[in-house]
């Protein structure tokens, strides 16, 4: 059944799409991998003016495939934009250089950045006006610092949710490699992919289950299919339209519920399984007056009172994908992938979760009562967590959050 909906007179419905959102499909069909553990290219800089680069251990600075100069171990230098180049600070020396390459020399001693070490090498160089620190890793090397990142630490009788996690994280880097392939990466490093935090990341549990599923890939008719997933989807997760302007629907990829045999979600254990956020009319009011012209690129002029909402429009899972805002000359709609932007909290911040009720007290205060956390698509990492707990294998839960899929190992 649907999670509380109810339109009133006295109720009005909004959304709001994930914190930790992945609205991006793979830009192209991924090759397949012939044995060889595929490489990705992750961005740990995309922006600002300098970065620090250093090792935990002896470190080669590479330019051109030639050596450029050795760093000891905990030797830092810090690189600074130049231009169309890189000016490299080092014995209070500068050099101005097109790109560098970082590699460790010594075992289980890695490269840095900003203070953090990563597996594999680092690349610099400036692109459009900025500078890059790309990490160069095999996929597998990325998911040890990306499943726990995701997941946090996990128990014994969870560790199924962690390979659930490996699998559709390898599913989601491969598939979008190429993505930034104008800006020499394929993947960033934060919520607007996957989160990444390196070797520092990395916890034994983690590590176990990328290594148990390696190279273990969720497919659709040979490919990689188009995976997401969220922090908690609160009764059943969404469809992709619900929460996303550019990805469709597919067999496996639709809503599902998370409801448990004999009552209950899997994902009830989550501490944002439920959540409320309240505005008062005037809080409201200057809300909307700010984030309707910046997201919606309305005059503000139009904005002259706030009348009411209605919901217009549900989707199969019953969030809401089109909300009107009644003002004096009539109705603003808001469609699904925009609500969260707009309905922002009383402190700014855009709603948690992907599905609200919200009803109006007498004196105008207009109360969110939110059910999960994120844009609800895909695998749904809290009820994996209580899947795992319930006693289900990994393929289980794997499949009950892309039924249809097929899990294959490609390397």
């Amino acid at each position: 059944m649907r999670w509380l909906f109810r339109l009133a007179a006295s109720a009005v419905v909004a959304a709001a799409v994930a914190t930790c959102a992945r609205p991006r499909a793979p830009v192209q069909p991924a090759a397949r991998p012939t044995g060889a553990e595929p490489e990705v290219r992750v961005a740990l800089v995309a922006g600002g003016s300098q970065v620090r680069i250093g090792g935990q251990g002896e470190t080669a600075a590479v330019a051109g495939g030639e050596p450029a100069f050795r760093l000891g171990p905990g030797e830092e230098v810090v690189i600074r934009l130049d231009g169309r180049a890189i000016l490299v600070e080092r014995n209070g020396e500068p050099t101005r250089i097109e790109r560098l390459s970082f590699v460790g020399l010594a075992a289980h001693r890695f490269v840095t950045v900003n203070g953090k070490p990563y597996r594999g090498v680092v690349d610099v160089y400036p692109h459009d006006g900025e500078l890059h620190a790309v990490n160069r890793l095999g996929v597998d090397a990325y998911l040890q610092g990306v499943v726990s990142a995701e997941m946090g630490r996990r128990a014994p009788g969870e560790r199924n949710a962690l390979a659930a996690q490996a699998i559709v994280s390898r599913t989601y880097a491969l598939g979008n490699r190429g993505r930034y392939a104008s800006r020499g990466y394929d993947l960033t490093a934060g919520v607007g992919d996957q989160v990444y935090g390196g070797v520092a990341a990395e916890q034994p549990e983690g590590v176990a289950a990328v290594q148990g599923t390696r190279g273990q890939v969720l497919t659709y008719r040979g490919q990689p299919a188009t995976v997401f997933f969220h922090s908690t989807c609160g009764f059943a997760t969404a469809s992709p339209t619900e929460s996303f302007r550019s990805v469709t629907d597919q067999p496996y990829l639709r809503s599902v519920s998370d409801r448990r045999p004999g009552g209950g979600h899997y994902c009830d254990i989550s501490p944002r399984f439920r959540w409320r956020v309240e505005w008062d009319p005037a809080t409201l009011a200057a809300t909307l007056r700010r984030t309707l012209p910046a997201v919606l690129g309305i005059d503000p002029a139009t904005i002259d009172e706030i009348k009411g909402v209605r919901v217009a429009h549900l989707g199969p899972s019953g969030r809401p994908t089109e909300i009107r805002i009644r003002v004096g000359r009539g109705e603003i709609p808001v469609s699904g992938p925009d609500i969260r932007a707009v309905f922002r909290t009383p402190a700014g911040d855009p709603l948690g979760g992907s599905a609200v009720q919200l009803t109006t007290r007498e004196d105008g205060t207009l109360v969110a009562a939110g059910a999960g956390w994120g844009h609800g698509v895909g695998m749904c990492q809290w009820g994996a967590v209580g899947r795992a707990r319930a006693g289900q294998s990994t393929r289980a839960i794997v499949s009950a959050y892309f039924p249809g899929a097929a899990i294959e190992r490609w390397f």
